[in-house]
């Protein structure tokens, strides 16, 4: 009880100098305000974004779990104002009680001013002068004590009634804020389920995004390298060319060449493909420009049984640590009508010279088909994940097998890889 009391105490001494409700109201006016402004806002616009209407089912959110909190602090004021603790109910009790008191002190004094009258009145003719003169003072002080009685009464009749209208205005004053308090909840709730109505209708009427067709392995795809040696010095550049056949008697709108390097140290445990920067160009095309997630291109139509050739170039980072490393190349098409296939991976196997080398007798790196898998590499130009450091190469100074990197990297390039998936993606938005 000693809790609610101070609680009380608190919360009713602002009900009489109504702070805690001028801060309780103006708040849920605020959220009657928002939901009326979103009422408004959905109405001046045809179709809202999906984004749109999760912000404001978040706000609505927000407005109504600030209005639940308002419903609680105004019915706490209420309980206090209507509570026998309350101080201006138990100023109330203390004035009544002091009117009542006055009450009965002016009766008996009317009682002995009646007394002393008829005390006065009842004196025989042969009472002595100063009897009389006794009697006749006892009638003034009674009076006297008649007349402040009576306005003793009237004073105490007065403020018992102006602290009882005092208890009563701050009932009065709790009881309406709460109602105004419950009416801007109420709204509160209805903006919330009208706003979370509105954000699930617009997801129930979103359109799905069409499944992605299956793609087909296409092995009359072709891509052969041409001019990259089988060893390349750390620091240098070199040019080399890629062609991209098209065996089958369709025409493939959209092709997209894949070259991916991929070496380690002479160790075979440390990872060293950022150390490759590939770049691009054709003659439709002739500015070079990076490869990104290792897709080239594209290039545009390309006619059952033509071919294209697309120029590149590789940079080596002079720091880069003498190694092994293999070059995958593949092919992968997409057709307007949303076909699409590919081929596998070839790899081009090569030695990883340090800086200042100077190689005899290099010849061309020469291809070797891989098999898919699921590796974890990161294009050349593009964002991905690091090629695991797990694998290991022979430290046999060839640039042959290399299984550990084929296993690792190669096989990325598979069709249905996660590079074509972005260039499939990057399409569709492209002519949205």
């Amino acid at each position: 009880m000693k809790i609610r009391r101070i609680l009380a105490t608190a919360v009713v001494a602002a009900v009489t100098t109504p702070a805690l409700l001028l801060s309780v109201s103006p708040a849920l006016a605020d959220a009657q305000q928002s939901a009326a402004s979103q009422e408004r806002q959905a109405g001046d616009r045809d179709k809202p974004s999906i984004e749109e209407l999760e912000k404001a089912a978040e706000q609505a959110q927000k407005v109504y779990d600030d209005a639940v909190a308002a419903e609680k602090a105004a019915r706490l004021v209420v309980d206090a104002a209507l509570s026998d603790d309350a101080p201006l109910t138990v100023a109330a009790k203390a004035a009544k009680k002091e009117a009542e008191a006055a009450a009965t002190a002016k009766e008996n004094a009317d009682t002995a001013l009646a007394d002393a009258k008829a005390a006065l009145a009842a004196l025989p003719e042969t009472a002595s002068d100063e009897e009389k003169a006794a009697a006749e003072k006892a009638v003034a002080d009674a009076e006297a004590a008649a007349v402040a009685a009576a306005s003793a009464k009237t004073a105490a009749d007065e403020k018992a009634a102006a602290a009882g209208k005092a208890a009563d205005d701050a009932r009065v004053a709790a009881a309406r804020e709460y109602d105004k308090v419950q009416k801007a909840l109420a709204a509160a709730l209805k903006a919330k389920e009208a706003a979370d109505k509105a954000l699930a209708d617009a997801k129930d009427e979103e359109p799905e995004e069409p499944n992605e067709p299956d793609c087909v392995p296409e092995n009359k795809l072709d891509t052969v390298v041409k001019g990259l040696p089988s060893k390349i010095v750390a620091g240098s550049t070199t040019d080399f060319s890629l062609r991209v056949t098209n065996g089958t008697k369709k025409t493939m709108d959209e092709v997209y060449p894949f070259v991916y390097f991929h070496a380690t140290d002479n160790g075979g445990y440390n990872v060293i493909d950022d150390a490759f920067h590939l770049q691009w160009s054709t003659s439709a095309s002739p500015t070079w420009k990076n490869v990104q997630y290792g897709t080239v291109g594209p290039v545009n139509s390309l006619k059952g049984g033509s071919h294209a050739d697309v120029k590149l170039r590789l940079k080596v980072d002079a720091q880069a640590p003498a190694g092994h490393g293999v070059a995958f190349v593949a092919g992968e098409y997409i057709n307007d009508d949303e076909s699409c296939g590919g081929n596998f991976a070839s790899e081009y196997a090569f030695d990883l010279l340090p800086a200042g080398s100077a190689p005899d007798d290099v010849d061309d790196a020469k291809p070797d088909k891989t098999k898919p898998g699921t590796p974890d590499t990161k294009p050349q130009g593009g964002t991905s994940n690091t090629a695991s450091d797990s694998g290991s190469l022979a430290d046999t100074g060839s640039s042959s097998p290399l299984p550990q990197l084929a296993a690792a990297a190669g096989a990325a390039l598979a069709l249905g890889g996660a590079a074509f998936y972005t260039v499939r993606r990057r399409r569709a938005d492209s002519t949205s």
